[in-house]
């Protein structure tokens, strides 16, 4: 997917959260990193039109994403830095049932294409699991699984592995690893980052550096330094 920021900026109680920026970005593997505060998740959500910018305009493919919302619908996913908050239903292949009945889907249809998409995730054994149960890896693979479950081009997942142990995080990342769809990432975890494909750097609500990965996260070491 082609997304487009055009002078895009974001201003909420009198104060600029995200100055005006534009860029494009295509690339199939796109990090986001800066300190708390910075404007990565209102950089985010600008993609995905939970935010609408206040200047300027953010199009995906060309379409606008205030003007052309509806199109959009269903194009990108997010997946937020505690997925338990965006899992409705209490058990995991009802939840991904959930966002597939708006589409006119059978049921049939729709455990079809939940079953599919936990095999392709190699973790079928979650269906029946209630959320409440699971561990913290297996949350994210279930939040992830209702997102791709929809069709998503672009996946955005902010701080996928926070919490998480050592073997929880590898599975996060190795299932990242084998998406096919585009992703952009938003991490504290900076090695989750290498062989990344371009690294945008955010500070003070300004893009202070767009770059690959080593030398985006050398501008942060700098910027990060006490």
């Amino acid at each position: 997917m082609d997304i487009r920021f055009e002078a895009a900026g974001v201003d909420f109680g009198g104060r600029t959260v995200l100055e005006p920026l534009t860029l494009s970005l295509s690339q199939r593997r796109i990090g986001v990193i800066g300190l708390n505060g910075s404007g990565k998740s209102t950089f985010a959500r600008l993609i995905t039109g939970l935010l609408n910018p206040t200047r300027g305009a953010v199009a995906l493919d060309g379409l606008d994403t205030v003007k052309d919302a509806g199109a959009l619908s269903g194009r990108t996913g997010y997946i937020f830095q505690n997925p338990a908050n965006q899992i409705i239903m209490p058990v995991v292949a009802e939840d991904m049932e959930f966002g597939l009945k708006g589409r006119g889907m059978d049921k049939a249809a729709r455990a079809a294409a939940v079953s599919r998409t936990l095999e392709s995730l190699g973790v079928s054994h979650l269906a029946s699991r209630r959320a409440h149960e699971l561990s913290g890896g297996e949350l994210q693979l279930a939040a992830l699984a209702a997102v791709l479950v929809t069709g998503p081009d672009t996946i955005i997942l902010d701080e996928p592995t926070n919490q998480l142990d050592l073997k929880n995080r590898r599975v996060v990342e190795q299932t990242m690893a084998g998406l096919s769809q585009q992703l952009v990432v938003i991490s504290h975890d900076l090695p989750l980052l290498d062989g990344f494909d371009r690294v945008l750097l955010f500070h003070e609500g300004r893009l202070a550096a767009d770059a690959p990965p080593a030398e985006a996260i050398a501008r942060y070491m700098e910027i990060a330094s006490p």
